[in-house]
């Protein structure tokens, strides 16, 4: 490869290929760089595998930079910024594993030693930094084949990478959706056998690689691989739940797996919001726990919505996911998730949808791109009077929000208001009076100002027994 024209024109490459020699090692440009410069994508991160110690020569790049060098002597690694990219400088190795522990022995090795302990051949090219081989491509294990036939493969035996990093397993998966590469017959097999090898992987650690799969291009195929190899059972029970189906007499439902997949395919192609597909996941993960039988109308899934909700919690906590407000975004979607469908199916009423603006709040938006994408029926008529009746939702909730300013509301009166006008404690009647003055509000017999609401809950105060303070 001529260095004119390619990613090794930067002059920082030629500099390490200099300071390598002075120090008698060979560096090498290795892994996911090389490899999205083939595919088209766009990559800052590099990695340099140098035969010898890739710290010194980290910092001895540093000073002639005056670059800040991070040392992590633990790994033998260092890590250095320049010029808007991120180099990370390592000692070739060769590693062992023992049989409960993801944390190899390592010892010193050759270049192709450490691209043998890498976990897939596209991710073991290398370029040399070598002036007399300044750009040439490294590939002992056939990446470049591997990478035009879309496969994804291990250097070598994929029992031993599975076995030795089952981690490796996760990422074969991550690859394969967010490339839309396959995973190699052997190489799939080996993962199917080792499957139960996750278990001593960190719940961290897999839970990021399952967030690249639900922002791959088309999650379903890296869920559909782990339903396949069996990880998903292991990793996220309650997903793999949803898969089947169910006939009594006439009355069969959907496979609630393969209709969550093609609802979380949906929102990909409208939105890259990590937590907005995590509520596509989840939108129905509580339909297994509702499944009823009713002879007169068929399966019924009743409060799966509301039950779905609850389980957010405990599966976030379980795949190590932040119980912070993403959480609580995800929690509120599967919650409202059946209401604009309703809507829809109904006459749309202004009460009705003041009540969907003022629950869902600055998230509508959201939870209406969901509702949309939850349209999945073969029945191409049913498909297009949904969307026309949301398209309706939608105008009703503009048309209001800019009328009626219900989007996260607080109603006019206060608890402090009431007991401040009548000399009262804190008690019941306080709560039944803001009640009643929302409720009025949403259901528009009131406007919703301060004068408006002031003068119900005089009336209100008056019925109840309550007067005035002097």
């Amino acid at each position: 490869m001529s260095a004119k024209g390619s990613p090794l024109a930067n002059p920082l490459f030629r500099r390490i290929g200099r300071l390598a020699a002075a120090q008698g090692v060979r560096a090498f440009v290795v892994g996911g760089y090389v490899r999205d410069w083939y595919l088209r994508r766009p990559s800052t991160d590099i990695d340099v595998v140098v035969t010898g110690s890739g710290i010194a020569l980290a910092e001895a790049l540093g000073r002639e930079l005056h670059a800040k060098v991070s040392v992590f002597k633990t790994f033998g690694t260092a890590m250095l910024r320049a010029g808007g990219i991120e180099v990370e400088f390592v000692g070739a190795r060769r590693e062992s594993y023992s049989r409960d522990s993801r944390k190899p022995e390592v010892e010193p090795g050759t270049l192709e030693d450490d691209q043998r302990r890498r976990d897939f051949t596209i991710n073991a090219l290398a370029w040399s930094l070598q002036e007399e081989s300044f750009g040439e491509l490294v590939d002992p294990f056939g990446g470049m084949d591997d990478l035009e036939d879309c496969i994804i493969r291990t250097p070598c035996d994929p029992d031993i990478t599975f076995s030795d990093d089952p981690l490796r397993m996760m990422r074969a998966v991550r690859f394969a959706a967010q490339l839309g590469f396959s995973i190699e017959g052997e190489t799939f097999d080996a993962i199917a056998r080792n499957a139960e090898r996750i278990r001593i992987v960190s719940r961290e650690r897999i839970a990021a690689e399952l967030n690249k799969i639900v922002l791959s291009p088309v999650p379903s195929m890296g869920f559909e691989l782990l339903d396949r190899t069996g990880l998903l059972r292991l990793i996220f029970p309650e997903m793999e739940r949803l898969k089947g189906v169910e006939k009594r007499g006439v009355h069969a439902h959907k496979d609630n797996f393969r209709h969550t997949l093609q609802v979380v395919d949906n929102v990909a192609r409208r939105s890259d919001d990590l937590w907005l597909r995590w509520a596509a996941v989840l939108h129905d993960i509580a339909k297994p726990l509702t499944k009823a039988y009713d002879p007169k109308v068929g399966w019924t899934f009743h409060g799966h919505e509301v039950l779905g909700s609850k389980m957010v919690p405990a599966i976030f906590r379980q795949l190590k996911l932040p119980l912070n407000e993403h959480m609580k975004f995800v929690q509120k979607l599967v919650f409202l998730h059946l209401r604009p469908i309703i809507l829809s199916e109904d006459l749309v009423t202004d009460s009705a949808v003041r009540r969907l603006l003022f629950e869902a709040g600055d998230d509508v938006e959201a939870l209406m791109t969901l509702c949309e994408a939850d349209i999945t029926s073969g029945i191409d008529a049913k498909v297009k009077r949904y969307l026309s009746n949301f398209e309706l939702v939608r105008r009703k909730m503009k048309d209001l929000e800019e009328r009626d300013r219900i989007r996260n509301f607080q109603p006019p009166v206060t608890g402090e208001l009431i007991m401040e006008t009548y000399g009262i404690g804190p008690c019941r009647v306080i709560g039944e009076i803001k009640e009643v003055i929302k409720n009025a509000i949403l259901d528009g017999e009131i406007p919703n100002e301060p004068a408006a609401a002031r003068a119900l809950m005089e009336r209100l105060a008056a019925e109840r027994g309550l007067t005035k303070k002097e």
